[in-house]
């Protein structure tokens, strides 16, 4: 394996760096780059999604700086509150040949605060028009509103069957549970039509549940070898599971290498990769020298994953992306083919979990670190 790491400079300048950069490859072999600017001093405070192209050989953004787009903005309410459609993930869909983004929707209240009580959360899905570079207002994909009353795709891979299906993973929880107080999301995988223009869903996966803290939540689904593989977020460990269908998965098991020791990956997203005729996820984990950076979410690895366990190989394990004192847990994968993929992370410039004092992105800059895109190129 060879990577090759490309470095995308944001003119940070300390009130708002940019976040959960996701990436998908065009045809002509560029790559359509999303992301969001946060508010340094705001709880997961973001603002509306812009996007770049960077050029397939060279990586390098153009145009610059990212374009805003109007439509995927945050949008005022009769009540106050405003709702944001965010977490997108970009796919090229090759049976239509359209770049679809699909993600959630948030709601703030009082200046910037989350507005964390019952409140419909719905998948959000837009459609790329090529000729003026320009994103509609997202659509919503429709559901059961009593049991798929607060759900969202957001930061999840899904996968294209040859008949333009998509197998797509989705987390919440119903009304009901919502309205008595927990807190729990399970994960459901859809299999969704898509026409190009509007997102339906077909069928309806089992759920996947873990009665524990915030259950599981951010799932990633691939397909190796005419199997489906799911990736999972939980508050104290990652899971994996596979499924002969994509819809009904085997038990999630913990995260684990081949001697059945914990990776340490733990309330953060991971990510799949299919190259080389193998299967690798990109993860983070504790103890390569990273207790200073937020849940360890620095460096990047990735390494390869046996099938048939579900253990990581950990003498596969490479970093792609390092610690430069921010975390980079909020990230995207995706295939160009397969000897090659990408993996698409922004440096994450603030120092703890909650709102930063003034001037604590200093403490990542320490490190190295400047909010710097980075599209690490994987040649499997």
């Amino acid at each position: 394996m060879e990577i090759k790491l490309h470095q995308i400079k944001t003119n940070f300048e300390g009130e708002y760096c940019y976040v959960a950069p996701r990436g998908a490859v065009l045809p002509n072999g560029d790559v359509f780059v999303e992301t969001s600017p946060l508010l340094l001093s705001g709880v997961d405070t973001v603002y509306g999604t812009e996007t770049f192209i960077a050029d397939g050989k060279t990586f390098e953004p153009s145009p610059f700086p990212f374009k805003k787009h109007k439509t995927l903005q945050r949008q005022k309410l009769p009540d106050g509150r405003e709702m944001i459609p965010c977490d997108f993930m970009p796919i090229y869909h090759k049976k239509t040949g359209k770049l679809l983004m699909y993600g959630h929707n948030t709601y703030y209240h009082n200046n910037d605060e989350v507005y964390l009580q019952a409140q419909a959360r719905q998948t959000t899905y837009t459609v790329y028009d090529e000729k003026t570079g320009t994103f509609p207002a997202v659509s919503y994909l429709e559901m059961d509103e009593e049991e798929f009353f607060n759900f969202g795709s957001g930061s999840g891979q899904c996968v294209e069957e040859d008949n333009g299906d998509l197998i797509l993973p989705v987390y919440g929880f119903s009304k009901a549970e919502m309205l008595a107080g927990k807190h729990n999301t399970w994960v459901a995988v859809l299999r969704c039509s898509f026409d190009g223009k509007t997102l339906r869903t077909k069928e309806i996966g089992e759920k996947l549940v873990l009665e524990q803290a915030r259950g599981f939540c951010e799932p990633s689904v691939t397909k190796y070898n005419g199997e489906y593989f799911i990736c999972l977020r939980s508050d104290d460990d990652g899971y994996l599971a596979k499924s002969k269908d994509g819809l009904h998965f085997d038990e999630p098991k913990p995260l684990c290498f081949e001697d059945g020791a914990s990776v340490g990956n733990y309330n953060t997203q991971q990510h799949w990769l299919v190259g080389g005729g193998k299967l690798w996820l990109v993860y983070t984990r504790r103890g390569e020298d990273n207790a200073h950076v937020f849940r360890h979410r620095a460096p990047l690895f990735i390494a390869e994953v046996d099938p048939v366990s579900l253990r990581v190989i950990r003498a596969t394990e490479k970093i792609i992306v390092p610690n430069r004192g921010a975390r980079l847990g909020n990230f995207g994968c995706c295939n160009i083919d397969d000897k090659r993929g990408i993996v698409v992370a922004s440096e994450w410039m603030q120092f703890g979990g909650g709102a930063n004092d003034i001037g604590a992105w200093k403490k990542c800059m320490e490190y190295g670190s400047d909010n710097s895109i980075f599209i690490a190129e994987i040649l499997f």
